[in-house]
């Protein structure tokens, strides 16, 4: 396959450091896999002194296959591996490490549960709880920060430090390292022994990074190190397509490289291959929006193709049930092959609406991301607790997680009877009167639930019970925003309108939650249907058919970023969304959304502009 310009400059590149900058489409894999055929072929270097490094299994097995094919079937011992995988290499030949010691997610999550557990922190959702703090414990590892000067945004800044001693201690007995811990550990190792990083330097003479816009703080300077003193450093990025920021990439270590390394040259894979021209038109005008970046002056290979698609809907079931009659069509009449239509969204929060859209019309699908169950966060429960006493439900259970949501301060050891009788609760408290009318208008609020349907239920729990003040109650204690929490609720009474019972609603949502149970153990790859992904997800694929649904403010951009990087970040969501289309773009937006007033995302005027 013959190459342009500057995938030849990059590929020819001899000895120093260098960045290639790579758009959508561009030829990275092309040009990493040709320049090490280069180095062996053309430059002498032994294949056994070049690493490249890539951030998943996945990339750096298909990169070790291209450059297998590109050399005959010849396995030459070039070292393709992640981060990770390089690093424990490493680990073990200093450390004799195994692979038993390396503590898995579960094993992580299993140690942090036990930790909250005993110090008895106060949360509802535990999962999530979890997944924040572990976050948090990973980004103080990634970017070198000293826990004195890390602020906390899940707990209270002395309950997170107990934590993470707490884990850290537990990982030392065990002799196990997380996975940051790999990271952190071979920096240490390479600070402390000169000789043994002289040794590793070495051996890998020549580095080639891929995606370098997503590397983290600690990823850097260990690499730093590594490329010393020639520094061989070929890093291959796209500054406009880092969106991974919540997991610790540090854009701006991309766009600082060339004040690292004031002598390193530089080549800007500007042509794409991938998508059409008015799909790169498009995109490229979105970017140019943003004001820390490289100019790269994307351009189409292909011709302009169609123009895209922008629609708008009164609210999100009509946009989903137009996907479907679309994609239906598509897949029918134009024979796009299911694999070659996906739908990316802002979140994976965002996808529910459509699969039991989905469900309904009996498409097949599959789904990159987990989808968290509405019908499983602790506020649908707490809702369904409600539901089940008012049908005659006695579970202890049930009665204890509602009785003071909101608070009716009574208190829960007068529940110490399984199933439960209100009748003896009442006679319990018959010397304080005040108590006993408490238990009275619980029980009528209960007694009016018990002939409502779905919709008036839910709607008189938020605010004839006071559930909606008590979530808003909640939010200031937990430093957190009560809209996110009442959107939860909006959410619930939007998908009640469909059903006029309890008992067809409940039906519905069992046969949805075994659905996604179903889905979430599909390989993604090697499944059959359209594809349902997030616009983290979406990096790196591409597709005939991409659809991007809910392009609303407050989505994308997304409601938490505040800041002017935050939004600069949304808008590099939105360009790698658009830029996995390969043949045809629709974005649709939504008047209305939760019976409340949706506006359009800016970033839709922004491309439509000329």
């Amino acid at each position: 396959m013959p190459v342009d310009s500057a995938q030849k400059k990059a590929i020819e590149h001899n000895k120093g450091p260098m960045l290639v900058l790579a758009g959508p489409g561009s030829g990275k894999t092309l040009v990493i896999t040709r320049r090490t055929q280069w180095l062996i072929e053309k430059a002498g270097v032994a294949p056994g002194n070049i690493l490249v490094v890539t951030f998943t299994r996945a990339a750096a097995g298909e990169m070790r296959n291209r450059f297998d094919r590109l050399m005959d079937g010849r396995h030459l011992p070039v070292s393709f591996g992640t981060f990770h995988a390089i690093f424990f290499t490493i680990l073990k030949h200093a450390y004799k490490y195994k692979v038993e010691n390396i503590l898995s997610e579960d094993e992580k999550y299993g140690v942090l549960r036990d930790i909250v557990h005993q110090i008895d922190v106060e949360m509802d959702d535990e999962k999530d709880f979890l997944m924040d703090i572990a976050g948090e414990i990973s980004r103080v590892k990634g970017d070198m920060l000293s826990l004195e000067h890390f602020y906390p945004s899940n707990c209270s800044k002395d309950v997170f430090e107990e934590i993470y001693e707490a884990y850290s201690e537990k990982l030392k007995r065990m002799r196990r390292l997380d996975y940051d811990d790999m990271l952190v550990q071979t920096w240490q190792l390479f600070r402390d022994y000169p000789h043994i990083l002289a040794a590793w330097q070495k051996k890998y003479a020549y580095i080639l990074i891929d995606e370098f816009q997503d590397i983290n703080r600690v990823q850097y300077e260990i690499i730093r190190l590594l490329a010393k003193p020639e520094n061989n450093l070929f890093v291959v990025g796209d500054d406009d397509q880092s969106i991974y920021r919540f997991r610790g990439a540090k854009p701006e270590i991309l766009l600082g490289f060339s004040k690292d390394y004031p002598d390193a040259e530089m080549a800007v894979l500007n042509r794409n291959y991938r998508s059409t021209g008015a799909i790169v038109k498009r995109a490229e005008q979105l970017i140019n929006h943003n004001e820390h970046r490289y100019v790269k002056n994307m351009q189409a290979v292909r011709e302009d193709g169609e123009e895209i698609w922008v629609k708008a809907f009164k609210k999100p079931a009509d946009q989903y049930v137009k996907i479907i009659r679309e994609i239906v069509d598509a897949h029918e009449q134009k024979e796009i092959p299911w694999e070659e239509i996906a739908i990316i969204f802002r979140t994976n929060v965002q996808m529910s609406g459509l699969v039991e859209q989905l469900m309904v019309y009996s498409v097949p699908f599959v789904m990159k991301d987990s989808v968290p169950n509405i019908y499983q966060h602790w506020i649908a429960k707490d809702i369904f607790s409600y539901m089940n006493i008012a049908f005659g439900g006695t579970s202890r259970t049930d009665y204890l997680r509602i009785i003071n949501r909101p608070n009716r301060y009574i208190s829960r050891s007068y529940f110490d009877e399984d199933p439960v009788n209100l009748s003896n609760v009442k006679d319990y408290l018959e010397n304080r009167e005040w108590m006993v009318e408490r238990v009275e208008q619980f029980e009528y609020d209960i007694c009016m639930l018990s002939s409502m349907g779905p919709y008036a239920a839910i709607q008189y729990i938020r605010h004839s019970i006071g559930y909606d003040e008590y979530l808003k109650e909640y939010a200031a204690y937990r430093g957190i925003k009560s809209d996110d929490l009442l959107e939860i609720l909006d959410e619930l009474m939007d998908k009640s309108h469909a059903y006029e019972t309890w008992e067809a609603w409940f039906e519905a949502i069992e046969k949805y939650s075994e659905t996604l149970k179903i889905r979430s153990r599909q390989r993604f790859e090697e499944t059959e249907g359209i594809r349902l992904l997030t616009m983290h997800g979406a990096k790196g694929l591409e597709y005939a058919l991409v659809y991007i649904p809910d392009a609303n403010q407050d989505i994308s951009p997304h409601k938490k970023a505040m800041t002017e990087s935050d939004k600069e970040e949304e808008r590099r969501m939105f360009y790698v969304a658009m830029t996995r289309a390969k043949n045809s773009l629709r974005i649709y937006f939504t008047r209305e959304r939760y019976g409340k007033p949706a506006e359009m995302s800016p970033f839709i005027g922004e491309f439509l502009a000329f």
